[in-house]
């Protein structure tokens, strides 16, 4: 299966990139970003435009914790949708927001994103709000195993899983017949035998207070804040707009589709980021 985009750089006005540029120049900048920013990598998003009309339940973190049968149903999706997801790569934003950083016009990046992407840009300060699920954790010793060491696992223990992938979807699993999950077998944990989650956060569950406390540190590090490709309708990223906010500090938001917060924002943009960040690169980066 192809990996194409799932929207088209939707261009934005001359005069919003230039009003960006004038608001973020010389200006400590830590960014916030969204599943927006990475759906011209060919990964979904729960509630932009092109996802709003078809929305699925995402995974909830109680029924996952206690029913085997949706456990067993989310392994089954993941080992489908892992491929795909795992031969993402970073568009023109993500590179864009990488090199900003390292030019020293970006402070560091909260992401509500569980893809690593942005790592794979070559960002480097990155705090992932919500995991990663590069990682697969045993909740019941702790144990870590890589996710791509587990899709061998999975693939061993259901050999014959070949049923076609009906749709991709945001958290890196597929669409998938309720037929299909009758004889799936899921693995458990290397070390004691337990049960393995991806070390994400799910619906329903809390952010980490550490990983809280380390992106309300680094909102505090710079005197303006850029929300790249997040509906903010979750409290977990909200939070970061509403304390820049009472800081006062100089906020954007470049989004396609509703947004929650507008009226705190500066400056508002509604246009893709692959579009709208490399040219905001350039004009900053400029000699």
């Amino acid at each position: 299966m192809s990996q194409s985009p799932l929207t088209s750089p939707v261009p934005g006005a001359a005069e919003d990139v230039e009003a960006l540029v004038s608001l973020l120049r010389g200006r400590r900048t830590v960014v916030l970003t969204g599943a927006g920013c990475s759906t011209e990598s060919g990964i979904p998003d729960y509630r932009g435009p092109g996802t709003r009309a078809r929305a699925r339940n995402p995974i909830q973190h109680r029924e996952f914790l206690q029913r085997p049968e949706v456990r067993a149903r989310y392994w089954a999706r993941s080992l489908l949708g892992w491929p795909r997801f795992a031969a993402a790569r970073p568009n023109a934003a993500h590179q864009a927001l990488a090199a900003l950083e390292q030019a020293g016009h970006v402070r560091g990046l909260i992401t509500q994103n569980v893809d690593r992407l942005h790592h794979v840009a070559g960002s480097s300060r990155i705090i992932e709000l919500h995991g990663a699920l590069a990682r697969v954790r045993c909740l019941d010793c702790g144990a870590q195993e890589a996710r791509v060491d587990l899709q061998e696992r999975l693939l061993s223990l259901n050999p014959d899983f070949t049923h076609q992938v009906l749709e991709l979807r945001p958290d890196g699993d597929a669409e998938l017949s309720s037929e299909a999950l009758q004889s799936f077998q899921v693995p458990a944990c290397l070390r004691c035998g337990g049960t393995l989650k991806p070390d994400v956060v799910f619906f329903g569950d809390n952010v980490p207070a550490p990983t809280v406390a380390d992106a309300f540190g680094l909102l505090e590090e710079g005197d303006a804040l850029l929300v790249v490709g997040s509906s903010l309708a979750i409290y977990s990223g909200y939070r970061f707009l509403v304390r820049a906010s009472e800081r006062q500090v100089p906020i954007a938001i470049l989004n396609l589709g509703e947004c929650r917060g507008v009226e705190l924002a500066d400056l508002c943009i509604e246009a893709s980021a692959g579009d709208v960040l490399p040219r905001l690169a350039s004009r900053l980066t400029r000699a």
